[in-house]
Order: C-alpha cells, then structure tokens, then sequence
C-alpha cells in the first residue's frame, strides 16, 4: 500500500504540472481565498480519482471522453460569462466575491469535469489496476492537491499585486481560453483548429486590453500647457 502511495503519488504530481487543472485552480486562486480554493481541489480530487480507482480496479470500464468533453467545454465558457458579468456588475475596487459555499461547488464540478478523461485519470486507472486500490487513491489525491497547491500560490501572489478588477477579467479570459481548447479538442479532435482559435482568441483579447490600457494612460495623463500660451500670459 505504502508503496502504491508513492507510486501515485509522484506520478499524478508530475502529471498535473502544466496541466489545465492547475490554470483552472490558478483562475479560482485569483478570485477567492487559498483555502476555500484548496478544499474544493481537495474533494474534486477525492471524487475524481476514487471514480478512476473504483473504474481500473473493479470495473474496467471506459469512459465516454467526447460527450464528457462537450459537457466540460459548455461548461467553462458558462464559467467564462459568469465572471466577466460579475467582473462588470461593479467598481473594480467594490467587486463582491462569491462566498465560500458557492465556490466550492463550482469547484468541484468545474475540476471533476475537467479531469473525466484526462491523462491524469487514465493514468490512475493504470495504476490502479495491478496496486493497492487504497494506495492509489491516497496517492493520487496528494500529488493532484500538490502540483494545484503550486498553482495556488501563484494565484495568491497575483492577488495581492493587482485590482480586484482585472483579475476578474483576466480569470474570465482564462476560463474562455480553457474552454474553447477543450471544445475544439478533447471534444471535437480538431487539435489544429484549437489551437488556432485559442491562440488567436488570446492575441485579440491581448491587443483590445493593450488598446485600453494606453487610451486610460492618456485620459489620466495630467495635461502640460502649451507654451505659446504660458508666453502670452507672461
């Protein structure tokens, strides 16, 4: 058991690394406090690999990755048009955040969603079908709460340096991002068109947030007088 621990344990952690499921939790960590981002990764990760684990050692079942993936896609640019409207629904510096007993179950099915399918699981499925069930589990629910407590940090970081509203913003476009990856991807398998429309939907949100910013540069710029009319007045 010990053993099938550590086994999951490292491989889910390098798993995870770079994965969407740490951008999503980055996205959460931004928005709200560590701790109730860090229990709803918990219980996802819980539910998500007991599933994987129940599947590769009892079942030996497969899951239906495209319908789940429509599901999943659907499901982050819901999530995309939730927060940019609570992002607009007021000041940047009086933006109400969700409590805690609305986040978490976002969360969690935001995460559950998101892994059904996914390398992650798949591998948790493999593991768990020649090791200690129980060590899996325990492993694998570790090392995904690890590598997205990283994510974690980083989300916390941010949120102390910028404005409440532009992390509203940025965690919209970052749920956008994800979902429109998942919906040409995972969902359709049109890898090259993903690619396609997420980079191009980033570089077009880029150069209207570049826009912006420079045209609120200047309207805040404190206005010189010319110096004809300083001359004249002297």
């Amino acid at each position: 058991m010990f053993a099938a621990i550590l086994v999951s344990l490292a491989v889910v952690f390098v798993a995870e690394l770079g994965d969407k499921s740490q951008l999503i939790t980055m996205t959460y960590a931004l928005r709200h406090r560590w701790w109730v981002v860090l229990s709803g990764v918990a219980i996802a990760a819980m539910l998500v690999h007991g599933l994987s684990v129940t599947i590769g050692h009892f079942l030996g079942l497969t899951l239906p990755e495209r319908a789940i993936a429509f599901v999943a896609a659907g499901a982050f640019l819901l999530f995309a048009v939730w927060t940019w409207r609570e992002r607009r629904g007021g000041d940047d510096d009086d933006i109400r955040v969700a409590e805690p007993r609305f986040v978490i179950p976002a969360i969690i099915s935001s995460f559950v969603l998101a892994e059904l399918g996914d390398k992650t699981m798949l591998a948790t499925v493999a593991l768990a079908s020649d090791r200690n069930p129980w060590g899996v589990w325990i492993g694998a629910t570790i090392g995904m709460v690890l590598a997205d407590g990283v994510a974690i940090v980083v989300g916390a970081m941010l949120h102390k340096k910028l404005p409440e509203g532009l992390l509203h913003g940025l965690a919209s476009v970052l749920f956008l991002l994800v979902g429109l990856w998942m919906l040409f991807d995972a969902a359709l398998g049109w890898r090259a068109v993903a690619l396609a429309v997420t980079l191009g939907t980033a570089l077009c949100i880029t150069a209207v947030a570049a826009v912006r910013f420079r045209r609120t540069r200047r309207a805040s710029a404190p206005q010189t007088p010319d110096r004809d009319s300083s001359s004249e007045s002297v």
